[in-house]
């Protein structure tokens, strides 16, 4: 073996939140693994996901309760946010998460080595690293975390426009005059609540015909009334036709599906039209690892790509990409590298959670999916405007919706649109996990005053 080249048992391209446990697991086995990272360790959970958003989402939310603490009879003088000082505390909050993440790798067995991957072959990889001579590593098996990167969606002048996107908005220090968003998307939502509570003027542009286009029409609609309501303008069904930068004004031009056009101006643009996968850099094609037509590297059920020994976990494979998704499929591997179990990622169940305020915490089918499986169903729903909780505290926007089978009577789905809704729709996972009817939760006892309290409601609700 040449000297500056290296075997390994596996090798694992990124540290985000499937590939860091890998890497540690396999190694407490006694395998000979390698991680591979070109950027910050951690992925983007840490670095600019789940971590550093709701914890922007957090003084936005203290901002926004400032202002409405006259109604709580507490009288706040004018309330003022810092962003600089916001930045700092996501920061230092970054900065914890990755420092663990780090710390945890340090402390094991793999090897961390910096630098940019890419295949020279299905078992065989060149790493390039600034100031340092390439290296060639091998290995029985790789294991491809890439994750994903910010889409720019073809809009003529494009180019020529300063533009963000989820990553790059998080560092400013001073909230913009208006921000403009391209996308009604669960990023596009969050970022443009928060700005709105951090003092921004906010315009929001989706060419769907509702916002977040998976849910039901209600739960979006119920959403696009209450961020109308904190002044947040929303454009629906309507296309960007042309970007153009004058001095530090940005101008959209839109269309909308009637073929009405208007121009927006405004002093920044986020672009909230979604990810692709990150695999530029690999060079798939050496290594034969097919991709779907967006991009995104395919797998079957148990993670294998098209190249034998060569699994891809995570953002990079498409489909539901969240952190808690990303980490199962560490344990789908796990299991089945060390353990010999053969998990899959059929019916697995796929929560989640869109951090507005209120919360959309989501499970299981959606109505809308239930009609076109067919399936026989029952609705139960209640508006927290009629739940105990929701009106003692001040939070009664939104509503409960629970979905059940008519059959056997147990929960199918839920879209909760309240305070707490990830909480309260972890609770129904969990029902839905036990395989409990809901007339078990109808008749269940819970402590009172407390939003699943509603519960007993809220299957009351529904219409035998």
């Amino acid at each position: 073996m040449p000297e500056n080249q290296q075997h390994y048992n596996t090798i694992i391209i990124g540290t985000g939140q499937g590939g860091i446990p890998l890497a540690k697991a396999l190694a407490e086995a006694g395998q000979k693994i390698a991680i591979i990272e070109k950027d910050t360790v951690g992925g983007s959970c840490v670095n600019y996901g789940c971590t550093p958003t709701k914890t922007l989402l957090a003084s936005a939310q203290t901002a926004h309760m400032a202002r409405r603490a006259a109604d709580y009879g507490v009288h706040v003088p004018e309330v003022q946010v810092n962003m600089a000082e916001v930045k700092q505390r996501r920061d230092k909050m970054v900065k914890q998460f990755r420092e663990s993440s780090a710390e945890g790798l340090e402390n094991s067995e793999a090897v961390l080595i910096r630098g940019t991957a890419s295949f020279l072959d299905k078992k065989t990889l060149e790493v390039q690293s600034e100031g340092k001579a390439t290296q060639t590593l091998t290995a029985d098996r790789i294991v491809i975390n890439t994750g994903a990167a910010p889409f720019v969606p073809a809009i003529e002048g494009i180019e020529r426009i300063e533009h963000l996107n989820h990553k790059t908005i998080q560092d400013l220090t001073v909230a913009p005059e208006h921000l403009l968003i391209l996308g009604g998307g669960y990023i596009g939502l969050e970022f443009g609540q928060m700005f709105r509570r951090f003092g921004s003027k906010v315009t929001i542009v989706q060419h769907g015909e509702q916002l977040l286009s998976r849910e039901d029409e209600d739960v979006a609609s119920e959403l696009k009334n209450i961020l109308e309501e904190e002044g947040i303008n929303i454009l629906l069904d309507t296309y960007p036709q042309q970007l153009t930068q004058e001095g530090n004004s940005i101008k959209l031009k839109v269309k909308s599906k009637e073929g009405k056009q208007q121009e927006i101006t405004a002093s920044h643009l986020l672009l909230a039209t979604g990810v692709r996968a990150n695999t530029k850099d690999l060079n798939l094609d050496k290594a034969d690892i097919k991709g779907d037509e967006k991009g995104n590297i395919k797998t079957d059920k148990h993670l294998h790509t098209s190249a034998e020994d060569v699994y891809a976990i995570g953002d990079v494979k498409g489909g539901p990409q969240f952190t808690h998704i990303s980490y199962d499929d560490y344990r789908i591997l796990r299991d089945s590298l060390l353990h010999g179990k053969h998990r899959s990622t059929d019916d697995r169940p796929v929560p989640y959670c869109v951090f507005t305020d209120p919360q959309l915490g989501r499970i299981g089918l959606s109505e809308k999916q239930a009609k076109e499986q067919r399936l026989k169903y029952k609705v139960a729903k209640l508006e927290m405007a009629k739940v105990a909780r929701g009106v003692e505290t001040g939070h009664t926007k939104g509503f409960m919706k629970v979905l059940v089978n008519e059959e056997n009577e147990q929960i199918i789905g839920a879209a909760i649109l309240a305070a707490e809704g990830g909480e309260i729709m972890t609770a129904l996972q969990i029902a839905m996990m036990g395989k409990l009817s809901y007339k078990e939760l109808q008749e269940g006892v819970f402590a009172h005053p407390t939003y699943l309290e509603s519960l007993n409601n809220l299957f009351m609700s529904m219409g035998e």
